[in-house]
């Protein structure tokens, strides 16, 4: 499924972002709040959150942001994409935004991520995620916002169970694989996220496993529901068995991932010196998943391996997307991403691609 240019489709008007993006609240007259204070599940939403949150409330219904109010995120890996995810958020009115990346302040995290002051001396001995955290609490104090310190793998699946929805981002192939099974064996559904953005291009990743929603089809309310594929499952679908207008994004970013893991490398510590083993790379697998080697440019492998760094411009794009699905995961309400979003702002195009998981 393609999204035609951005300009038209992918930035249309959203109710969302229409709503979040005033500073300003305005107050329902006092028989209406009544209405909107009782929530799906017969709990009341205060006073305080039906007069700042009244916009949004006449968009999604009081019971969705109930559901809102009582999510708790997690968010593993700090850069420009993600900031613009957590202030999309915040200001939405999860219940709790838990921030995990313990690296400090870096030169391209400042190009990026307008959650980092400017003041030097602001930053001066704090990490990605606390700085981070001190703005978010500006943007909406409503919101319990907070820092977990420790090394993503390490945590078990009990710090995983205090979760309603992961993201990750800024990690290996290997522990999105790990997080994202650690999440499907909870006792309770986790809906887990992936997201990358390289140079001009983006990638999101969604399972919400068993999904159910309802949506809107002219008057009538439908029931619906989805069943989605793991990490692992998605991305060890032959490749011979996709169309052949499937996005190149996703091979590319395949290539990329095995490269890193193979070379130990972290996310993002390629070079153009790196560019003739990755195109090597790339014509081992296409030859061993029997695919042409036309579905994987050279020229996009090179733009995503000369600049590793996130262009400033896709971040709220990416970022606004992904706090879009991750509203409606949480909601219940609207057809949610399956299972795979890539963006260019070569051709300002967005791609769903559903990747039924392996047979």
């Amino acid at each position: 499924m393609k999204w035609g240019p951005i300009c038209d489709r992918i930035l249309k008007p959203n109710p969302v972002i229409q709503i979040l993006s005033s500073s300003k609240v305005f107050l329902a007259p006092p028989s209406l709040r009544i209405v909107l204070r009782v929530g799906m599940d017969g709990e009341e939403l205060t006073e305080q959150e039906t007069a700042l949150y009244d916009r949004q409330i006449r968009v999604w219904g009081a019971g969705a942001q109930r559901r809102l109010s009582k999510a708790h995120i997690l968010v593993c890996g700090i850069t420009g994409t993600i900031a613009e995810f957590c202030k999309n958020i915040v200001l939405a009115g999860v219940g709790s935004l838990t921030l995990v990346d313990d690296r400090a302040v870096t030169e391209e995290a400042l190009s990026a991520n307008f959650l980092i002051p400017s003041d030097e001396n602001v930053c001066a001995g704090k990490t990605l995620t606390e700085l981070c955290r001190d703005s978010l609490k500006d943007f909406n104090p409503m919101v319990r916002v907070s820092v977990e310190k420790g090394d993503l793998p390490s945590f078990g699946a009990e710090f995983y169970s205090k979760f309603d929805v992961v993201v990750v981002s800024c990690c290996s192939f290997t522990t999105k694989k790990l997080i994202n099974e650690k999440c499907r064996k909870l006792s309770k559904r986790v809906a887990f996220y992936t997201v990358d953005c390289r140079d001009s291009c983006g990638e999101i990743f969604v399972d919400l496993q068993h999904h159910k929603y309802s949506k809107q089809k002219r008057e009538e309310t439908i029931e619906c529901e989805l069943h989605y594929p793991s990490f692992e499952e998605s991305i060890s679908v032959p490749w011979k068995a996709f169309p052949r207008k499937f996005s190149k994004l996703y091979f590319a970013m395949r290539v990329i991932e095995r490269f890193e893991e193979a070379e130990q490398r972290k996310p993002g510590e390629l070079s153009i010196a790196d560019l003739p083993a990755v195109v090597k790379l790339k014509k081992e697998l296409c030859e061993a998943q029997s695919l042409n080697e036309s579905h994987i440019p050279n020229v996009l492998l090179e733009r995503l391996v000369t600049d590793t760094r996130e262009f400033p411009p896709v971040c709220p794009i990416i970022g606004g997307i992904l706090g879009q699905e991750v509203i409606k995961a949480i909601s219940g309400k609207g057809d949610p991403l399956k299972n795979f979003f890539f963006f260019d702002a070569m051709d300002g195009k967005g791609i769903i691609e559903d990747v039924p998981g392996k047979p």
